[in-house]
């Protein structure tokens, strides 16, 4: 338990020594986030007797959280425990019949950070599909969202444009739980062939809507090469769309998404701008940087080698920061730069 008494789905399931998974073949989708305590719950599971843990299934980045946003993951083994390591970013973004053949039950642990283009949620919907074909129990261990329950922002995605970056109706910063979007896409049907899929959330208590990530006193696992920590995950969902033009994001830099910058950007004119606008909890300073590359976290970053100028990004107030809102404002005025 933390200090503020949070506890995740993982933390009261471990805390039950897996008694609502006995004797059942379990398949787990996680990744590095997929901790109680000090530990991981893979070890955990393969230290408790009686607890069958046959196969875990790897997201992007990999069970270990080491490759890069985009990069293949491979099968392998675990070495730590020896379990097989199925790879749900590489030939497959789904399940397949042989992977769940051999299974009881299907577990997903992820911590995501609450953002609709950040693809665990794809991938956890595409799973409960997975589950449903095969008869399969799916099991959610909720876990907090890092940016609250209260700021939900953005235009909902429209059907046409759905991807595996977008594959829900929902905003851009959604404001839910992995655990209540897994019951909204079962219950709104936003997924074809949910409707005989046993799930099931083992849910959190502790956590209230308004709390962002360090009100839950729960220590911070990088959830991605480029989101190393929760400062990286607040301004994520803003500046992350400024990278779609040609500009670099941070990527490449020690502080991932808090700045972006290029060559033919105006540092000096462009932070003063932004800082007029009075955004909420927002603050900018001009800036010169070079982004390097960063072996498993940036291998190639926007304008490598590069000295850019560009804008830092302060949150000077966490709470009354809005992540798009900065972000949709950096984007119209670098999009009119460019």
């Amino acid at each position: 338990m933390s200090a503020t008494g949070v506890v995740t789905g993982a933390m009261a399931l471990a805390g039950r020594r897996f008694a609502d998974l006995a004797g059942k073949r379990i398949g787990i989708i996680t990744n590095q986030t997929g901790r109680v305590g000090e530990r991981h719950l893979v070890d955990l599971m393969t230290a408790t007797s009686g607890v069958k843990l046959s196969a875990i299934l790897a997201p992007e980045h990999g069970f270990r959280g080491h490759a890069e946003a985009g990069a293949h993951v491979k099968d392998g083994v675990d070495p730590a425990t020896g379990i097989r390591v199925l790879s749900l970013y590489g030939a497959t973004r789904k399940p397949t019949p042989a992977m769940l053949r051999d299974l009881d039950v299907l577990v997903f642990d992820i911590q995501d950070i609450g953002v609709r283009f950040y693809t665990y949620i794809s991938t956890m919907g595409l799973a409960m599909q997975a589950a449903a074909e095969a008869r399969l129990p799916f099991v959610v261990l909720d876990r907090p969202n890092p940016l609250g329950g209260t700021d939900v922002a953005g235009f909902v995605l429209e059907p046409a444009l759905a991807s595996f970056v977008g594959q829900y109706p929902i905003p851009i910063v959604h404001g839910l739980t992995v655990g209540e979007l897994a019951r909204m896409i079962k219950g709104e049907r936003w997924l074809p062939g949910l409707d005989r899929l046993e799930l099931s959330v083992i849910q959190m208590t502790g956590w209230r809507r308004e709390m962002r990530w360090p009100a839950t006193r729960l220590p911070w696992v990088a959830t991605s090469p480029n989101i190393p920590t929760f400062a990286a995950a607040l301004v994520y969902p803003g500046i992350g769309m400024v990278g779609e033009l040609a500009v670099n994001e941070g990527r490449g830099t020690p502080t991932p998404f808090s700045l972006f910058g290029a060559p033919w950007l105006d540092g000096r004119a462009a932070a003063p701008r932004l800082q007029a606008l009075g955004l909420a909890g927002a603050a900018f300073e001009a800036v010169r940087y070079t982004p390097r590359s960063i072996p498993n976290v940036a291998a190639d970053p926007a304008f490598a080698g590069r000295e850019l100028s560009g804008v830092r990004v302060v949150v000077t107030d966490m709470q009354r920061y809005r992540p798009l809102e900065v972000g949709m404002h950096a984007l119209a005025m670098v999009a009119g730069e460019a």
